[in-house]
């Protein structure tokens, strides 16, 4: 908006994308080598943004954002007041309610607001009293207004700085696509043909979100799985689409976390929402009715990189340490073998988890999951969905408790067949039994609301015991695979595979 612009709603439809690059200083210069920005004039604006809340956060408990901002310089500058509200922290593509207009200065003005929404958070005032600044973004903003045929307007902005929360800071390494004029699939067209040269991450989080984060040293940490509340009266359509965004945003947003954090927990968290999502997908197999699935060909070396990653992590940090006393048993030597192998996995794994990051700065990646965050929010297989046979006015709860009756029959057979196995392929078996028991654990919390609570929740119980029981001797095999590959002593590796044939059940 406009400096001069008046102080009246608008709805911002904007697409965020974080820039996972090694080189950030020449990613301007990049950007503009872009065939769909080249021969585009660029404008450069200096932004300092500070943002206020109450001590308790009210504001950002009610999702609002309220800031200050300078553009320009700080002996010519202007000033503008904006107030955000609404919008979901599900995907990359944000639609929030917006209000900004020039203020005289850096001081808040709360006759702005009378404008606004505010009247409905602050009725008496109290609130805009207790306003005090709680952190502030200042970044170097590169932009390029794009037209493009069929009257969409597009602006699309490189943002370049910091976030500061105190003595606390963190680095703005962002793309912005701002929809102008025109529908919100101009905003993913664009963004894709720039996503072809130039590596991206969806980006659910919004520097507001940053900053909050950043202030209550919760920045980077693991994103765990939130279902969403689900009613039966909701469409099946937009049932999927609600349980495929939560389980896509986990994935993402921990992918995001792992470029700064070595937390182990953002690993297991990105490759839990990826399972989750797979496992959404099949879920709702039905309901696509022949639609093409986003295609995940491209991110499967990073995937494949993040589990050999979270493999050796589950070895050093849970699956070996047990075993530590038990093969030392006051031996120096062993003792001293032992921590040698430590070392060897943790070595192993900081150089893997560069391999990941390093992965995460291909372009062909980040595409793929801009397009799968593009079929989310806009696929044909999602919004004309055939409801799986299902008429309009039919319930929902009905088909929630048909599709996890099935994963649960699906479960047993396997339990069957692991119950079953010989020795040789024991493992093998068992494992597929624990993806089963995964698989209906992960569709019974994703329609849990939908769902009759006793037999959902013995269900439940019935597959996360399973999944425990297998994991626990799937982890010792794989620990020892891993250890094997390693330099490290053939006694300690013969100790370990002894510890592993003894916990494989004999036939």
């Amino acid at each position: 908006m406009k400096p001069d612009a008046l102080s009246h709603r608008s709805v911002e439809i904007e697409l965020k994308l974080a820039l996972p690059t090694s080189h950030p200083a020449s990613l301007a210069k990049r950007l503009a080598q872009t065939p769909a920005l080249a021969r585009r004039k660029a404008t450069h604006q200096h932004l300092h943004n500070v943002y206020y809340d109450t001590p308790e956060q009210i504001l950002r408990q009610q999702r609002v954002a309220l800031r200050i901002r300078r553009i320009g310089s700080e002996d010519k500058p202007q000033w503008l007041q904006t107030l955000k509200m609404g919008g979901s922290n599900d995907s990359a593509l944000s639609q929030r309610g917006e209000w900004e207009a020039p203020v005289p200065s850096a001081e808040l003005d709360v006759a702005t607001l009378e404008s606004t929404p505010w009247s409905g958070i602050d009725p008496d005032g109290t609130v805009f009293q207790a306003l005090a600044p709680c952190f502030v973004t200042s970044f170097e903003r590169t932009s390029w207004l794009v037209r493009r045929r069929g009257g969409s307007v597009v602006e699309v902005a490189l943002d370049i700085g910091q976030i500061v929360a105190g003595d606390k800071q963190t680095p703005i390494y962002e793309l912005e696509f701002e929809l102008k004029a025109g529908q919100p699939a101009a905003l993913f067209e664009l963004a894709l043909q720039i996503a072809q040269t130039i590596a991206v991450l969806p980006l659910t989080i919004s520097k507001s979100g940053r900053g909050y984060a950043l202030a209550q040293d919760d920045l980077d940490t693991p994103l765990r799985a939130q279902p969403p509340k689900l009613s039966s009266k909701l469409p099946l359509s937009e049932t999927a689409r609600r349980v495929l965004r939560e389980v896509f945003c986990q994935f993402t947003t921990n992918l995001n976390a792992l470029r700064n954090s070595d937390d182990p927990e953002v690993v297991h968290q990105a490759r839990v929402g990826w399972r989750r999502f797979r496992s959404a997908l099949r879920l709702f197999k039905p309901v696509f009715a022949g639609g093409e699935l986003p295609s995940w060909q491209a991110p499967k070396v990073m995937l494949s990189f993040l589990g050999e990653l979270r493999d050796l992590d589950v070895a050093r940090i849970d699956t070996l340490p047990p075993l530590a006393d038990v093969y030392s048993a006051g031996d120096e030597y062993r003792a001293e073998a032992w921590r040698s192998m430590n070392q060897s996995l943790i070595h192993a794994a900081q150089l893997q988890r560069k391999a990941v990051r390093y992965a995460l700065q291909d372009p062909a990646v980040g595409a793929s999951l801009l397009e799968i965050t593009h079929w989310l929010e806009d696929a044909p297989a999602l919004s004309a969905l055939k409801e799986a046979g299902m008429k309009p006015d039919k319930k929902l709860r009905p088909w929630a408790k048909r599709r996890i009756t099935k994963l649960h029959k699906q479960f047993k057979l396997a339990l069957k067949d692991a119950n079953t196995s010989t020795a040789t392929d024991d493992v093998n078996v068992q494992h597929q039994a624990r993806i089963q028991a995964k698989q209906m654990r992960y569709g019974i919390e994703a329609l849990e609301s939908l769902l009759p609570k006793k037999s959902a929740q013995h269900w439940l119980d019935q597959a996360t015991g399973m999944q425990t029981r297998i994991g626990a001797t799937r982890d010792l095999v794989q620990a020892v695979a891993l250890v094997a590959r390693l330099e490290v002593d053939r006694e300690l590796v013969g100790f370990l595979r002894g510890v592993a044939v003894g916990r494989i059940k004999p036939r």
